[in-house]
């Protein structure tokens, strides 16, 4: 299969925006997070190699387009942002963060350093709450 010529502007801002994209996510941006995380939801016979991820991460290369699309059902971002990045909230925060209370500050940092599939399924709940509450507030 033939592969377009990419601009080395364009690889650097994929690799760019896939790292924001594993830390929003909760995922170290490393080469081998990527590697198993990607594997686990990849549904090839051939997974993807250490290096060919650390190529994607260092921007030296872009993945196929179903490797994209696997990329953004994973980390939640559409692929034409993972692509050219964007000015969005699940890229970027909108608004400057608020000063934290202490106990918030202490919850933070013990959800921080959980591993990611605890931190996976905290991140759901607290999402989960904040929907309801947002649902709450315009009924």
């Amino acid at each position: 299969m033939p592969t377009m010529k990419q601009s080395p502007d364009i690889k650097q801002q994929f690799a760019q925006t896939l790292r924001q994209a594993m830390e929003n996510a909760g995922y170290a941006p490393k080469p081998a997070v990527l590697q198993r995380e990607f594997n686990s939801r990849h549904p090839a016979d051939k997974p993807i190699t250490l290096h060919g991820v650390r190529r994607w991460l260092m921007g030296e290369t872009i993945p196929s387009y179903p490797k994209l699309q696997v990329l953004s059902d994973w980390l939640g971002v559409p692929v034409h942002e993972l692509m050219h990045g964007a000015k969005s909230p699940s890229i970027q925060p909108s608004k400057p963060p608020r000063p934290m209370a202490t106990d918030d500050r202490i919850a933070v940092e013990a959800f921080l350093n959980l591993p990611a599939a605890p931190r996976r399924i905290a991140r759901d709940v607290i999402l989960a709450i904040a929907r309801a509450n947002e649902v709450g507030r315009t009924s």
